[in-house]
């Protein structure tokens, strides 16, 4: 049997391949990569076009959740596909309107500009912000890599004084994350509390296990003590079970958790009364978010090849 090393270095190294510019560069419709895994991808990926996305939102919403909307998409270098992205954006936000749905919208800050200059992507998010604003839809700033953070919390710091609508992802795992919350918190807006997903060196970022179990808690402490709207964003079904066990579902806005990953713990979250939101997310370049999920575990792996063999394994819906 495979031992913990294994599985550790097997994780790293798919989220190593999942950054690994040529393997990015080469992922299209065309690509053979994409050809073999659209099916099993979409145990993750919530819908490819627009009319699909509302359908399934809608069943999602009226199974009692909330929502969340991500368009995949990150690290964008050229003005062109930055724009594209930013017309999705604003696009999706009036089908949403139209569509009598008013989903958490989120997005990589690399997506609308910021590897061209932060005043792109400050100016790109403000965009999106203001249309959402008319529609009283409210945006998550996701969170990136370390060497990202700095830049992505000076333009969050410019948006969030005049924007009501926006919020910051925080990542627990970033030993600079216990300083930075103070300021963060000054802004008074929402925060998508995450554990972090990116690999990083242990002078940079905790580990998976107990002691990044217990500074997430500390961190939802210092966030509930200052009556900031928290969401508590994970997959792990131990942190689940010890926000239950500590009191935090009866003080916490929400539990979040991306579509297709541990549906039945979600639902059961859900039926205790606690509001639940499922992070969808759509659209055709899931290369990144594919194999992110992967990494979570070897479980997903081999569940990603059964898909594979048998795509009409992935029932919709299925769990919640």
């Amino acid at each position: 049997m495979p031992s913990n090393e294994i599985y550790t270095l097997a994780c790293a190294g798919l989220k190593k391949l999942a950054l690994n510019q040529e393997c990015r560069d080469a992922f299209d419709k065309n690509s053979l990569f994409f050809k073999l895994f659209d099916k099993a991808a979409h145990r993750y990926i919530i819908a490819s076009d627009e009319q699909e996305l509302n359908r399934k939102l809608h069943c999602l919403a009226d199974k009692g959740y909330q929502l969340g909307v991500e368009y995949v998409g990150e690290e964008n270098h050229d003005p062109q596909v930055v724009q594209r992205f930013v017309h999705e954006y604003l696009s999706a936000i009036q089908r949403f309107a139209d569509a009598g749905l008013k989903p958490q919208l989120g997005f990589d800050l690399s997506a609308v500009g910021m590897l061209i200059s932060q005043e792109t992507a400050y100016h790109n998010a403000s965009t999106i912000l203001s249309a959402a604003a008319q529609h009283d839809i409210p945006v998550m700033i996701s969170m990136e890599h370390s060497s990202a953070v700095e830049s992505i919390l000076e333009v969050y710091a410019e948006l969030a004084p005049v924007h009501f609508n926006v919020g910051i992802t925080v990542q627990a795992y970033l030993h600079r994350t216990v300083n930075d919350l103070s300021r963060i918190i000054g802004y008074g807006r929402k925060v998508r509390l995450v554990k972090g997903v990116y690999n990083e060196s242990p002078d940079i970022a905790l580990p998976r296990g107990h002691e990044l179990d217990a500074r997430y808690l500390a961190l939802l402490d210092e966030l509930l003590a200052a009556s900031v709207s928290v969401s508590c964003a994970t997959q792990d079904p131990n942190l689940i079970k010890r926000l239950f066990e500590g009191g935090y579902h009866l003080k916490i806005n929400e539990l979040e958790m991306l579509h297709g990953v541990q549906s039945d713990v979600l639902r059961s979250a859900k039926e205790t009364g606690l509001a639940c939101r499922i992070a969808a997310v759509y659209g055709d370049s899931w290369y990144l978010h594919f194999l992110h999920r992967l990494a979570e575990s070897p479980d997903n792996v081999l569940e990603a090849l059964a898909d594979f063999y048998a795509p009409s394994r992935i029932t919709f819906g299925a769990g919640y």
